[in-house]
């Protein structure tokens, strides 16, 4: 099953992750006519039509630890009640294609409104609160790991490589200086409002396992904080409902400015690998480098 698309360092592709997915259906039986792909990111997700299913598509071998760590995850917080996506039980976990991770998850039929600031908040205190079980092996989190396969296989200028090279070294000493005022906790990693679903039963889920980790909350909190404090994503109304759900406003942590820096970067990289996608990609990532240029400037960038 050559997926030459989809592996190959020019990108991960929308059309080479389709390729594995139908590859993956025939494989666990499933039908993968009229799937379609509802996001491409750092996995491709596709909503099968013949079942309520999603298949998640990571990029490469090397995300099949994480990939299963996923699994992990599901079933752990399926077994303390905690609403979130569920594995779909009966099938292979995580299947391999043609070096590819893939998972299938169970459909959450959306209901008829989103997931609030305050919702986010209110799982989030939730979530650090839980113990992690004996024998569930998490990372800690590592705002880097991905960082050097992104610049060496984006189609980016090499002027841009270099300089975000440098930001990631500067990142990086920054890093090193950070002091945390919580204990750890299990911690989401990647814990914005797009990652809440709100179900047909008005049930608030949490999705995304990829970043999971045990590490300090401060890391969940930084997302939001600067999308509202740095990038003005959210008003004043939605941040408070967030702060007040959560308990804390992580822009008084004297090291807010450091998670501001490695979330920008990571945002700009994510965005990064999926340049030759489409021209309003593109479009994006150039906003969103402008920016990294020049860290005095208000920032443009849009929600992606």
């Amino acid at each position: 099953m050559a997926v030459d698309a989809a592996r190959s360092e020019e990108g991960f592709t929308s059309a080479g992750a389709a390729r594995v997915m139908s590859a993956a259906c025939r494989a666990t039986g499933l039908d993968d006519r009229g799937a379609e792909l509802i996001r491409l990111g750092e996995n491709a997700l596709f909503r099968l039509a013949s079942v309520p299913v999603i298949v998640r598509v990571a990029r490469g071998r090397e995300w099949l630890t994480t990939a299963r760590k996923e699994v992990a995850v599901s079933r752990w917080l399926a077994g303390e009640g905690f609403p979130a996506a569920r594995i779909v039980e009966d099938l292979e976990q995580a299947l391999v294609v043609d070096g590819h991770p893939v998972t299938f998850w169970q459909l959450i039929v959306e209901g008829d409104r989103k997931a609030t600031y305050g919702e986010l908040g209110a799982t989030l205190r939730a979530l650090h609160a839980l113990k992690v079980p004996d024998g569930l092996e998490l990372p800690s989190f590592d705002p880097f790991d991905k960082q050097q396969r992104r610049l060496d296989r984006a189609v980016i200028p090499e002027d841009d490589k270099v300089f975000l090279r440098k930001r990631w070294r500067e990142l990086q000493g920054k890093y090193a200086e950070l002091r945390f005022e919580t204990p750890m906790a299990p911690v989401h990693g990647d814990a914005h409002v797009q990652n809440l679903m709100v179900d047909d039963q008005g049930q608030v889920i949490l999705i995304d396992f990829e970043a999971f980790c045990f590490d300090h909350p401060e890391w969940d909190l930084m997302v939001t904080a600067v999308e509202h404090h740095s990038l003005g994503w959210q008003t004043d109304e939605q941040y408070a409902g967030f702060v007040t759900a959560y308990g804390r406003d992580l822009y008084d942590w004297p090291g807010y400015e450091t998670l501001r820096g490695l979330q920008e970067f990571g945002m700009t990289t994510w965005l990064m690998q999926n340049v030759q996608e489409d021209e309003r990609t593109a479009a994006e990532y150039h906003r969103r480098i402008a920016g990294l240029r020049n860290d005095d400037a208000p920032r443009d960038w849009r929600p992606w």
